[in-house]
């Protein structure tokens, strides 16, 4: 990143944030985030995935500084050396799934999801839920919480507390993960090809009604899901500090204990 490189600083509405935020400004300045060549989120993992979805389509990179409580997609918070920290920044390249979700009322929603795309039961009564896989049904009918679809960035969050994989990040794989599993009794998930395309109907929705949540958008009362990852066009570029790259976290995150 050159040292002449237009910034474009936005952050979640946290004290600690805020403060940094008009730290960073009156050291750097301010540009517009459609003039500026680096988009730079302070907050935690939340508000980065905000910040991706609210920008992605511009096609800048991003950089990320840890001022939240969860911070897997974000760098450690230093406001000093910022350019030198980007100048040798390494960059992940992450590309979403696509979830297109139907309702009973008959409407369709498209959306993306950088993390993961889960479905959960919206009452006391157990989903019942079939997976679909290249048009071929694989599982006739999951008895479940729920059950998630999560790319390699996003399965370190939500899918292995569900305990569903970690995937390296350039695996090219998917991660399926059932949510408190209740029949079959023993069936874990599995993991798939990132070209897979994954399709769940829901089975006595009126009964059993069940919302679909791409990161935090949620869709209520589906009746069908489909999930594939997206084309490269809509990827985005995430930049970390040497050393401590989203793929070195990835690994490290499969020897930790805490």
């Amino acid at each position: 990143m050159p040292a002449h490189a237009k910034l474009a600083f936005v952050a979640s509405p946290t004290p600690e944030a805020q403060s940094a935020l008009s730290a960073l400004v009156a050291a750097h300045g301010q540009h517009e985030v459609a003039d500026a060549d680096l988009i730079v989120a302070l907050g935690g993992d939340g508000f980065m995935l905000q910040t991706l979805h609210r920008f992605g389509e511009l096609g800048k990179p991003f950089y990320g500084m840890k001022l939240g409580t969860v911070g897997f997609l974000m760098n450690h918070q230093e406001l000093d050396g910022l350019l030198d920290r980007l100048a040798q920044a390494e960059p992940a390249r992450l590309r979403p799934l696509e979830m297109i979700a139907t309702s009973e009322s008959g409407s369709s929603v498209r959306t993306l999801a950088f993390n993961e795309v889960s479905l959960l039961r919206q009452t006391r009564q157990a989903a019942h839920i079939a997976i679909v896989l290249n048009g071929k049904e694989r599982l006739e009918e999951l008895i479940c919480d729920g059950v998630m679809v999560s790319a390699p960035a996003g399965s370190t969050a939500y899918n292995f507390s569900a305990g569903g994989p970690i995937l390296p990040l350039d695996s090219q794989t998917l991660a399926l993960t059932p949510i408190a599993p209740f029949r079959p009794r023993r069936w874990r998930g599995a993991v798939l090809r990132a070209d897979t395309e994954i399709r769940f109907r829901v089975l006595d929705g009126l009964k059993r009604p069940v919302s679909a949540t791409a990161d935090s958008h949620e869709v209520r009362n589906v009746t069908e899901v489909s999930i594939r990852e997206a084309g490269d066009a809509y990827g985005v570029t995430l930049l970390f500090d040497r050393g401590h790259n989203l793929e070195e976290r990835i690994l490290a995150e499969q020897f930790t204990s805490g």
